[in-house]
């Protein structure tokens, strides 16, 4: 397969489907992941420690444990879509079974007299969003795809969009992007499948008609990805005269993303003499993201009594280098004086785009806990992270420098609570949360704020304890087809519903 590094600034044919503020929402937004008693608790932890995934909110978490343990779990998520398009209705649901969570802490006992009581070294991996998702989006259109193509392509000279003698489309589609970028590579499309024609056959025609003349068409849009977003905390932590707890983690965050589109549509048009009508097109998208980034944390709990405690921790921005490569290829059926025939352009170029960064958000999270002895307890969370100060690199790109400004418009800071509690009857315990986060746009419905709620229960066998958790939030997502031309609403709320096992061993 033929590989194709665009050198050319993409905001010079318009935004793509792949670098997109959503998308790096999607890319640098974390979700409640983890253990199970910490899913069961709403992640509610960051005053509490003393859990293998609390040490990913507050890095004081490890220095509360009292003993070395180790710990893994894993979780079955289930996501159940209903899909609204131009009306119509739809469902569709997928599964995962995974390694949500690994993880240790190691403690080491302080010196003699010394009122750093101890310290200790652990390491964590959170899976902290699943990226995999599907759905299906039906309707009956006034508008066509083949608005896409003519958006593109009006203002691209004739004699880019044809072959010379011995040239291929799959050469020439490689030579568009890397002399004209992504919108002349769009015009190609449309004009080799018959969707679209020249006013004039002149080589200096800039302006096109479209073939698709139906009343009406039939759309199909099918959406699938898989992936994840990871999180592996290299965390210190120190015990200071049994009242304060401190921490730090270096964490190293990686991302792997698959994403395809595949779009089907029809009409009635019929046979009009000496035109070509198309009637049905298929086309797909292919995108294959990897991403790699960086972090930091610093946190405190403090004992400020036997019972309450409060804790504060500070996430540093997310710096994530991001790679992406995308496929196209489309079909149609189209009709003239001669009958029925089927096109084909499938290019076989991989679209391989320079490096970019996205830099993510800070976050400040305050926690307060209260312990009623061995009976229970009642954990409160509350983070503020301000979505504005999202921003895409390098910083002297005209096309990233227009997203950093869209940025400003369309996103707000968010605000997310969480809250959790325990219950404890001998070696069992029973758990239940609570958490609430805005939505990251202001417009509250690109994406909505996020509802979850959770419960569980654990049992302590002495060394070894095991947690099982439920684990249930809802959020809805609207965006359009596509980035021009076919610009209709999709908006699918999306049920999230997890169980989770943990298996915990204290060394």
């Amino acid at each position: 397969m033929k590989k194709l590094l665009l050198m050319v600034a993409i905001a010079a044919s318009g935004t793509t489907f792949a670098q997109s503020i959503t998308e790096a929402l999607n890319y640098s937004t974390s979700n409640t992941t983890g253990t199970a008693r910490y899913r069961a608790m709403g992640g509610a932890f960051g005053a509490l420690g003393g859990d293998l995934s609390a040490i990913g909110d507050n890095p004081a978490s490890s220095a509360v444990f009292t003993k070395g343990t180790v710990a893994f779990s894993l979780s079955s998520d289930n996501i159940d879509n209903s899909t609204t398009f131009l009306g119509n209705g739809t469902t569709s649901s997928d599964s995962d079974l995974s390694v949500n969570q690994a993880g240790g802490v190691f403690v080491i006992d302080g010196a003699g007299n010394s009122k750093w009581n101890k310290f200790t070294l652990g390491f964590n991996y959170d899976r902290i969003g699943n990226l995999d998702n599907q759905y299906r989006a039906i309707g009956t259109n006034t508008n066509s795809i083949s608005s896409y193509f003519s958006d593109f392509a009006q203002g691209v000279p004739l004699d880019l969009l044809e072959t010379l003698d011995g040239e291929s489309v799959t050469d020439l589609y490689q030579f568009l992007g890397e002399t004209e970028g992504f919108g002349a590579q769009q015009a190609l499309l449309g004009f080799q499948s018959f969707i679209l024609d020249p006013v004039t056959n002149d080589a200096g025609n800039t302006e096109y008609f479209v073939n698709t003349v139906g009343e009406s068409y039939e759309q199909e849009y099918l959406f699938a990805s898989e992936g994840y977003s990871g999180k592996a905390s290299f965390n210190m932590g120190a015990q200071y005269n049994d009242k304060l707890y401190l921490g730090l983690n270096l964490n190293s965050h990686f991302l792997d993303y698959n994403q395809s589109t595949v779009l089907f549509e029809s009409n009635d048009a019929g046979p009009d003499q000496g035109f070509t009508n198309v009637t049905d097109v298929r086309f797909e998208n292919n995108l294959r993201t990897i991403g790699s980034g960086f972090s930091f944390q610093l946190g405190a709990i403090s004992k400020v009594t036997e019972n309450l405690r409060l804790g504060l921790t500070y996430d540093s921005p997310t710096w994530t280098t991001i790679d992406e490569e995308t496929t196209q290829r489309i079909t149609t059926t189209a009709v003239d004086d001669a009958g029925v025939f089927t096109t084909v352009v499938n290019p076989r170029v991989t679209n391989v785009y320079e490096s970019y960064e996205i830099k993510s958000p800070g976050k400040y999270t305050g926690s307060a806990a209260y312990l009623f002895g061995k009976k229970g307890l009642i954990s409160f969370d509350y983070s503020y992270k301000d979505y504005t100060t999202l921003s895409f690199r390098p910083d002297n790109d005209a096309f990233f420098n227009a997203q950093n400004a869209a940025i400003d418009n369309l996103l707000q800071p968010v605000n997310a609570y969480k809250l959790g509690g325990e219950i404890r009857a001998q070696e069992w315990s029973f758990r239940a949360g609570y958490r609430y986060e805005d939505s990251p746009f202001k417009d509250e419905t690109t994406i909505s704020e996020l509802t979850g709620y959770s419960a569980g229960i654990g049992y302590n066998f002495g060394n070894i304890k095991v947690d099982v958790a439920y684990d249930n939030f809802t959020q809805d997502r609207t965006s359009p087809l596509y980035s021009t031309g076919l610009v209709n609403d999709v908006t699918v709320e999306r049920d999230n519903t997890s169980i989770i096992a943990t298996l915990s061993l204290s060394l």
